[in-house]
């Protein structure tokens, strides 16, 4: 599948793993930088069992819940962000709160525009068997033409890289020199990767990975992405999210 690119040039710093969250010295944020902490929600029972979500509904499941709280536990010792914001989807709220809750924070700011992509008629179905039964929304899915919409109401992958990126800016807009948490899906960290890097892939994305973005005037660079070291005692699912296989949730 091949990227949609940011407007802008975009600025990109080498991957590089993320600090300790137990490290004591918090490096100043520039005033014309935020830095935006994306979020991939905790585990859920569709994820577990291998069932496509994209817009629908799906609950956290006890090791998606004690992922949310290892997230918040790993935030908690680094600074503090200012706002929390979240999709709309269930899942992401669920863990958006567990975040704003350790920090005290009153409210979680919903941006409807950060769900996951809408993948039609694919979504509710175990990823093993779309092939055959939507062979028309799996080839849309899968195809190099980006400006494909799915079958039964599903987004293009330009249309979820447009609003993911669009999203992410107003956010980076109204926050310079400060920092913010954002909880979204996998879909949607795929599309912000890959357009930004213009890499084909995003590799895997594990569910309550940390991902560590710093915008100015449009122009992005990762400080680190899909982070899970905070899961170790907590564990996740080592399939991940990866849209270009079947592996992906």
């Amino acid at each position: 599948m091949a990227t949609c690119l940011v407007s802008n040039e975009p600025t990109i710093n080498p991957l590089v793993a993320i600090a300790s969250a137990t490290e004591d010295r918090v490096p100043e944020i520039p005033r014309d930088v935020a830095e935006i902490v994306v979020v991939r929600h905790g585990e859920t029972t569709w994820n577990a069992a291998g069932i496509i979500q994209g817009e629908l509904e799906s609950d956290l499941n006890e090791v998606g819940w004690k992922q949310a709280a290892a997230i918040a536990e790993r935030l908690a010792k680094e600074q503090k962000p200012v706002a929390i914001y979240s999709s709309d989807l269930k899942r992401a709220k669920d863990t958006a709160e567990m975040i704003a809750k350790k920090w005290h924070i009153p409210e979680v700011i919903v941006v409807p525009e950060l769900k996951e992509r809408h993948v039609g008629s694919l979504q509710g179905l175990v990823w093993g068997e779309i092939k055959e039964k939507e062979p028309e929304a799996y080839h849309a899915f899968f195809s190099s033409q980006n400006d494909l919409e799915i079958p039964g109401g599903g987004e293009s992958f330009d249309q979820l890289c447009e609003r993911s990126v669009a999203a992410l800016e107003e956010i980076a807009s109204r926050h310079k020199g400060e920092r913010v948490v954002v909880v979204t899906h996998g879909g949607v960290l795929r599309a912000i990767y890959m357009s930004v890097t213009r890499e084909p892939t995003a590799g895997k994305i594990m569910n309550g990975s940390v991902n560590v973005l710093h915008l100015s005037d449009k122009k992005w660079a990762f400080n680190s992405w899909s982070d899970v070291s905070h899961l170790n005692e907590v564990g996740f699912l080592q399939r991940g999210f990866n849209g270009d296989t079947l592996l992906q949730q």
